[in-house]
């Protein structure tokens, strides 16, 4: 069984410190490599999809979230405000406000609709020191949050579209979805009241569900204050259950910062607000991600893609060509030369990385590299150029096959 944590140590992804804090980790280079390829990755198909990238600060005015309702209904899980002048400022918990504030920052159409506008922003949860660990649970989160504004009509579509969204990206990651999760509210007060929102709001997310196809279980006292969801949930190797995808459909903050559009009658109309966070917070997503995988990421997401490895010192100049001709091709490759190990070390070293290429006196004076697969395979002796090329192809096309006969 795989622990993220012990991984992450041990691959040198990511780390803590108490001067830091708990529950604020760093990243270290191949931790790094990791999280920046899942963002472009994910900035990647959210363009193809058609959304447009914003940035929105991380702070904001306490009266931002007071109308928004996050102050009132979701105050325990924020950080203290911080007095500024005669303001109090507060580190966001959410980004649904700021891309609020975004859209309402001109007029808008109903031509423009659906607005699909998204973000990988931070955000700071004050999280109790007793529920931190590793990168599941933390304090500051990345998050790849984004907002659709759209007609009613549009709604559900939009929705629809999210959660293929969603399935395309779990297939590329290499991970499965446990079980979805229409959440919906429960007892107590933190939830807004407005009776008819709610069941607006849960009548177009059963719709989506339902027409799917899709299987899903009902609960109570999972959904956000402001509306019910539909959750995605994943499971770790320990049987630990989390949320890490989500689809929200949204009639309250619209209605709280007065958004409007302008439709084919000339008059103003009130948008819908889905909401919807395809791979969730970074850092669960990689964290769930080094469980699954056991740090044998994906080839195009391993932080090091091509490792050569020449025999002796005098192959290392080949060594060192072939990887500068990886590199001009977009791969991540390095040289594990002599001076650190044996080659059977060396070899065992990189038992994680995709593809080895080792090279002999025979394989530098003809341009050849002999392959080694991470799955035990050996295809043998090839040409550089055809050892590129082929890793190069199932890099961009994000296949989880390493090798193939053709």
């Amino acid at each position: 069984m795989h622990d993220h944590r012990r991984l992450g140590r041990e691959l040198d992804l990511f780390g803590t410190d108490p001067l830091m804090g708990a529950g604020l980790p760093y990243w270290l280079p191949d931790g790094a490599i990791v999280r920046h390829t899942l963002e472009e990755y994910v900035r990647e198909a959210e363009r193809a999809a058609g959304y447009r990238h914003v940035y929105s600060p991380v702070l904001g005015k306490r009266d931002l979230y007071e109308i928004s309702g996050h102050w009132d209904h979701y105050r325990d899980d924020m950080f203290p405000p911080m007095d500024l002048g005669a303001e109090q400022v507060v580190l966001r918990p959410s980004l649904c406000p700021h891309h609020a504030l975004i859209y309402r920052s001109r007029s808008r159409s109903h031509r423009e609709l659906p607005l699909r506008m998204a973000e990988l922003g931070g955000m700071y949860r004050a999280e109790l020191s007793g529920v931190l660990g590793g990168l599941t649970r933390v304090r500051a989160i990345q998050l790849n949050d984004a907002h659709v504004f759209c007609t009613l009509e549009q709604a559900a579509e939009e929705a629809r579209a999210a959660l293929a969204l969603i399935a395309r990206a779990y297939a590329d990651l290499g991970i499965r979805a446990s079980r979805y999760r229409l959440s919906l509210p429960g007892a107590g007060g933190k939830y807004v009241a407005d009776p008819e929102l709610w069941r607006r709001a849960t009548a177009l997310l059963r719709e989506v569900l339902d027409g799917s196809g899709t299987a899903y279980e009902a609960a109570e006292g999972e959904a956000a204050f402001y509306g019910p969801k539909i959750d995605v949930q994943i499971t770790d190797p320990a049987g630990r259950e989390a949320t890490l995808s989500t689809v929200q459909i949204d009639f309250h903050q619209p209605e709280r910062f007065d958004l409007h559009y302008i439709g084919p009658d000339g008059a103003k109309h009130r948008p819908v607000m889905v909401h919807r966070s395809v791979i969730g917070s970074v850092e669960r997503a990689v964290a769930h991600l080094v469980e699954v995988h056991g740090g044998a990421f994906p080839a195009w997401l391993a932080p090091v893609q091509l490792v050569v490895l020449p025999v002796a010192e005098a192959q290392e100049e080949w060594a060192h060509e072939v990887v500068r001709r990886a590199v001009a091709r977009g791969l991540r490759a390095e040289v594990s030369g002599p001076g650190e190990g044996t080659l059977g070390a060396r070899v065992r070293a990189a038992r994680l990385v995709p593809y080895q290429a080792v090279v002999g006196e025979r394989e530098a004076g003809g341009g050849l590299a002999a392959v080694r697969l991470r799955d035990g395979r050996r295809p043998g002796a090839v040409p550089v150029a055809e050892l590129l090329d082929r890793v190069a192809v199932r890099v961009a096309n994000r296949g989880t096959e390493l090798w193939s006969a053709a």
